[in-house]
């Protein structure tokens, strides 16, 4: 049996560094030699026993890697490929995936409707922190990398590019639009950069890390917002002279940031939430209008499959958008315990780290 080496959830508080059997390869699927991944923000719930997986599971979802081996079945790839998957990986033909709700594939049964059935790398299936990682409905979710684009350049795309820019096509941001971005963590960047290429003329951020602040300005932000400093809705009022925002995007998953997205919306305004929320949401009635302000709540899941990466690596390669800044720590696979260290409690202005094998 040929072993690999994967990142593997022991226990609350505990991924470590084990070795696990190398994935035999099913007729749909495709097997990828993985050349950079990384750590996303739910890994870190997943560390920290707030999202619940299985012991032994390989840990990860956005993989950047060629592909060594593929099943019998798969066509229109060749072995030596190099690839990248979606965080979310849709078989295409779930009743989700026909209703064009890719991410929610495989999310309804007998017994009701269970959210976030197509992200499986690192939740029910290994994911990607590791050496190899079995890619399922391979024709589906396999996107090849153009030959002049780099590892670090898409390895944004599978997860938090999707995310980000989910959030300004959920809020359906028009030309000349003003936006409040709420959270400059990853998702939040590039819900602004995605704000920025949707049409938006004034984008609002709001955070208090220094770093993350000014990343935000190279991202598209007009204005920066210190919440620190000032009281955000109060500023944004002020700097949208009272009439609000078109659109505001939450990317944190807090009481007080969806709060704040909902009392800065004009009247008839739409709120993109992104956040991932680990207890129950209040909607204060003021600011709902007591549910008479045409306001509009969505709410967005990673987009995934080999079309909405094929477009993401579009965008990368039209330099439209240069998400490479974001990675700011770089560390081999062998130092991922370190590596989830320094990212898990947010040291030396981290945003992401790239891992390579």
């Amino acid at each position: 049996m040929v072993m690999m080496k994967a990142a593997v959830f022991v226990e609350r508080g505990r991924i470590v560094l084990d070795d696990k059997p190398i994935p035999d390869v099913g007729p749909l699927d495709a097997l990828i030699r993985i050349t950079t991944t990384t750590i996303c923000g739910t890994d870190i719930h997943i560390l920290k026993g707030e999202y619940p997986v299985a012991r032994g599971l390989t840990i990860g979802h956005e993989p950047v890697g060629i592909i060594e081996k593929l099943g019998s079945a798969v066509s229109g790839y060749r072995e030596g490929q190099r690839v990248i998957a979606g965080a979310i990986t849709p078989s295409g033909h779930s009743n989700a995936c026909l209703c064009g709700c890719h991410s929610q594939d495989g999310a309804g049964t007998r017994h009701g409707w269970k959210p976030l059935g197509g992200w499986r790398f690192g939740n029910s299936i290994d994911g990607s922190q590791a050496e190899y990682l079995l890619v399922p409905d391979a024709m589906v979710n396999l996107a090849p990398v153009p030959d002049d684009l780099t590892d670090e350049e898409v390895l944004m795309c599978p997860d938090i590019m999707s995310t980000g820019f989910a959030g300004a096509e959920r809020g359906n941001i028009r030309i000349g639009d003003t936006v409040a971005v709420f959270a400059q963590g990853p998702i939040g960047l590039c819900a602004t950069a995605g704000a920025k290429l949707k049409g938006a003329t004034t984008i609002i951020a709001v955070d208090a890390v220094p770093e993350r602040m000014e990343m935000a300005r190279c991202m598209g932000a007009d204005h920066v917002v210190d919440f620190r400093s000032v009281d955000p809705v109060e500023e944004i009022m002020r700097l949208t002279d009272g009439r609000g925002v078109d659109v505001a995007i939450e990317a944190l998953g807090t009481q007080a940031t969806f709060e704040a997205a909902l009392r800065v919306l004009r009247p008839g305004g739409t709120l993109s939430s992104l956040g991932v929320y680990s207890g129950d949401l209040r909607i204060p009635l003021g600011p709902f209008a007591a549910g008479l302000g045409d306001h509009t709540i969505v709410t967005s899941l990673c987009p995934g499959g080999k079309e909405r990466m094929r477009r993401l690596m579009a965008v990368v390669a039209s330099r439209r958008v240069d998400l490479k800044p974001l990675v700011t720590h770089r560390f081999t696979l062998d130092r991922i315990e370190e590596a989830y260290d320094l990212f898990g409690h947010q040291r030396d202005g981290v945003l992401k780290v790239a891992i390579t094998p």
